[in-house]
């Protein structure tokens, strides 16, 4: 093998990681990346274990429902996850409880069991195009008032509100 062969080839090898997961986080995974089917650990055939360490900075009590199962990848080491592009569930979102009418007005479609969960906003399945997994196109991010309105609805267009399509590859019912 000449060496011109030669470094194509590492090149390729130690860039094929980042390329990878280049169009999405779940894009590089198949169905058993999260479903086991005889190796499941919980709901929904999970393949990993919901964690059960992580605490919610609102609540005070661990997470539950779907947020668990999500947090069992994206949640660091220390607080019970695999330590996958975790989150921070004090700079980011709330999630795992119920929203504040107040605050916010949810669809139902939105929620699970009457709480905010990861999958509220979020559909991983690779199937879904849109940025960051959302539920909603927000324009790779440059209309993400439009999708915060779907709760928030004094924060954007009220025209914009009708055009919104929500993808939804998942009914855990």
């Amino acid at each position: 093998m000449g060496i011109y062969r030669f470094l194509c080839v590492v090149t390729i090898l130690l860039f094929l990681p980042a390329f990878a997961f280049a169009a999405g986080g779940h894009d590089g995974l198949n169905c058993t990346g999260c479903h086991g089917i005889h190796n499941a650990k919980g709901d929904i055939i999970f393949a990993v274990a919901a964690n059960t360490k992580a605490v919610s900075p609102w609540t005070k009590q661990p997470f539950t429902g779907t947020t668990a199962l999500c947090l069992g990848c994206h949640e660091t080491i220390e607080k019970g996850g695999l330590g996958i592009l975790a989150v921070s569930s004090s700079h980011s979102h709330p999630y795992g409880l119920a929203p504040k009418p107040k605050v916010a007005k949810v669809p139902n479609i939105f929620l699970r069991d009457g709480k905010l969960e990861c999958v509220g906003c979020h559909d991983p399945h690779p199937s879904n195009l849109n940025y960051m997994y959302l539920r909603v196109d927000s324009a790779k991010g440059a209309k993400m008032g439009n999708f915060c309105a779907m709760c928030h609805p004094k924060k954007a267009d009220p025209g914009a509100l009708k055009e919104m399509k929500i993808f939804d590859s998942m009914d855990e019912r």
